[in-house]
């Protein structure tokens, strides 16, 4: 039976549904748009077209951020779960041990791709609606499809050399396709130095805007791209000797027109190791040094990441915060606040890398580096665990030392160099570099992990910004793409393979300019360990060019120390050759499992992609 309930409710509805419908007219179902306009309407107008073009810019930050396939399993970086592999059986991460995780499925991977496919699409979109803009001056739409060629060039160039032979759509496409054809690296190549000589020929010296591509930045790739395909990698790229030649006459465009700063720590924010010292100094981006940079200031192109696309949730730059170690373990901290910040290690550095800098006479070892970490606040009675008095306890004033990280050529030899911890006169932690990250000191030969002070590493915060909120992404800080120092390092190299008649003169003069610069006493030799790879070794060689002894090695121990952590070392190590050989030397991890091939020069093709693409797309050789 039922329910009364259900009979009136029943009623109700039928009553309402009655009434609605004798009320209703005819043109209540008529359609009565807001707007007619659409996608094609607008992107033919001029303010249409600007957005198109100005829509390109935001995806770059995505780009940048999804940095692990450039940085993490080199002779530099590790990832997150760095610690000395002779206290640890496994990195958290594929990338570093080169096994058969290292495969199409790696999320990495799908990330890369798919960023760099939907900005070459953008691109695209503006490429092929140009020829429909009609009313805007002439230099102003030059300007606009040079930026197009310029970014869309940018992400070929990526692709092509994490992957190797990709598909290359160069229209816009309205209409879905399963198709995707890989085309040649050579062609590709021929693709990307097209679109950069014309970006060069249409784009202005200096942007309407700051941020926007520019003569110089298309000047810049065309050096490295033209550099690389002189490497000319598995004789596949279509390079010739003449690459060199071209990539040095760049370089010097390059080096003319952008002048050096006139620090090392000019180019980044100003800031102390010490937080409670901490002082916000002049944010120079920019800096006359910076060719082209991703842009995180409000004044310019676009203030936010791509919605599409989150890389991060904040809108900013992650600079600050991806690069271990950490000071929110030190005793004495105020927990999660902006003083040290968050510090995720994304990007570890490796124990041979800190060896490659003078820390005495090279003041980027100093300004990428923090050797000594402070007590924020007081705290009574620490225990700080020692080896040899359990009962230790030590008082901390705000200020205090609470960790030192010696420099690798002046390791504590005595206890009365050591902390307590460790049975020594310090109170505070000393840790020596191979002790860097978990392997925290010897007591009859084996090893000691002290959670008291902290056994972690120096935190790598060359691009730190103070008094940001504490947090992932909330910097300020443009990222710098491409500098002239990298310039003068590009015409060494193209030197050093062959080229002739640099501005400078030989290679060494080039590389030297560089050095000087970051040098505390011009004109002196700084030393570097002789053996980055043996930790206990304190034998040192200078790093100083001559005729004699520049080359390949040379040139890309400097570019570690002036370009660590910006976007390019998988591709300096890609380039030259060197993946394998600098990767077993110099990162514990590849050296340990020793699974590094020569197929790990290209990237496998993301499942994904296979997957979707019919017929399906070839995957790489040996994966």
């Amino acid at each position: 039976m039922k329910s009364l309930v259900n009979k009136r409710f029943t009623s109700f509805a039928l009553a309402l549904m009655c009434t609605v419908l004798a009320g209703c007219k005819e043109d209540f179902l008529d359609e009565k748009p807001v707007t007619t306009l659409t996608t094609d309407v607008y992107y033919a107008t001029e303010a249409g077209f600007e957005d198109l073009v100005r829509a390109c810019y935001p995806l770059l930050r995505n780009i940048h951020q999804a940095r692990t396939l450039v940085l993490n399993g080199t002779d530099i970086f590790s990832q997150s779960g760095f610690s000395d592999p002779k206290f640890a059986t496994l990195s958290t991460s594929p990338l570093e041990h080169y096994d058969v995780r290292l495969n199409a499925s790696l999320a990495d991977l799908q990330t890369l791709w798919t960023l760099l496919y939907a900005e070459i699409a953008r691109t695209n979109t503006v490429l092929s609606r140009a020829d429909g803009i009609t009313t805007m001056a002439q230099a102003t739409k030059d300007a606009r499809i040079g930026e197009a060629k310029f970014l869309r060039a940018l992400c070929y160039f990526y692709l092509v050399q994490q992957w190797g032979d990709v598909p290359m759509p160069l229209t816009e496409q309205t209409t879905a396709s399963k198709e995707a054809k890989r085309v040649a690296s050579a062609d590709i190549y021929k693709q990307i130095l097209s679109d950069l000589l014309d970006a060069e020929t249409k784009l202005p010296v200096t942007a309407s805007n700051y941020g926007r591509a520019t003569k110089g930045a298309a000047q810049f790739l065309l050096a490295r791209v033209y550099l690389t395909r002189g490497w000319n990698f598995k004789n596949a790229l279509g390079g010739t000797a003449a690459d060199f030649d071209l990539a040095l006459q760049y370089a010097d465009k390059i080096i003319d027109a952008y002048p050096l700063a006139a620090t090392y720590s000019a180019l980044f924010p100003q800031h102390s190791e010490n937080p409670l010292k901490q002082y916000t100094g002049a944010q120079n981006d920019k800096n006359a040094e910076i060719v082209f940079a991703v842009q995180y200031n409000t004044d310019v192109l676009t203030n936010k990441t791509d919605p599409s696309f989150t890389q991060d949730a904040a809108g900013g730059s992650n600079l600050h915060s991806v690069f271990g170690g950490s000071g929110e373990g030190y005793p004495g901290t105020k927990g999660r606040t902006s003083d040290y910040n968050r510090h995720q290690p994304f990007h570890v550095t490796n124990p041979a890398a800190y060896r490659f800098f003078d820390p005495d006479n090279d003041s980027r070892y100093d300004w990428n580096f923090v050797e000594v970490g402070y007590a924020l606040q007081a705290v009574a009675g620490f225990k700080p665990l020692p080896t040899t008095n359990a009962n230790l306890k030590v008082d901390i004033k705000a200020g205090d030392t609470v960790v030192y990280f010696r420099p690798w050529n002046k390791p504590a030899l005595t206890l009365a160099e050591r902390g307590v911890d460790y049975g020594g006169k310090k109170n505070y932690s000393v840790v020596n570099l191979e002790e860097y990250g978990g392997g925290y000191g010897f007591i009859n030969g084996s090893a000691v992990n002290v959670s008291g002070f902290p056994g972690d590493y120096p935190m790598m915060w060359k691009f730190w910004q103070p008094g940001i909120p504490y947090g992932d992404a909330y910097g300020t800080l443009n990222e710098i793409v491409f500098r002239s120092a990298e310039a003068y390092l590009i015409a060494a190299e193209a030197i050093v393979k062959g080229a002739k008649n640099g501005k400078l003169g030989t290679a060494d003069v080039y590389y030297n300019k560089v050095l000087d610069r970051a040098l505390t006493k011009k004109g002196i030799d700084p030393q570097c360990a002789k053996s980055p790879e043996n930790l206990k070794s304190l034998e040192t060689v200078s790093y100083r060019a001559t005729p004699a002894n520049i080359s390949i090695d040379l040139i890309l121990d400097e570019r570690a120390r002036e370009l660590m952590g910006e976007y390019n070392r998988w591709f300096d190590l890609k380039r030259t050759g060197k993946l394998i050989e600098r990767v077993k030397k110099y990162n514990p991890w590849a050296a340990k499992s020793a699974s590094i091939t020569d197929k790990h020069y290209l990237r496998p093709i993301p499942q994904g992609e296979i997957d979707l693409s019919y017929p399906p797309m070839t995957q790489n050789e040996g994966y």
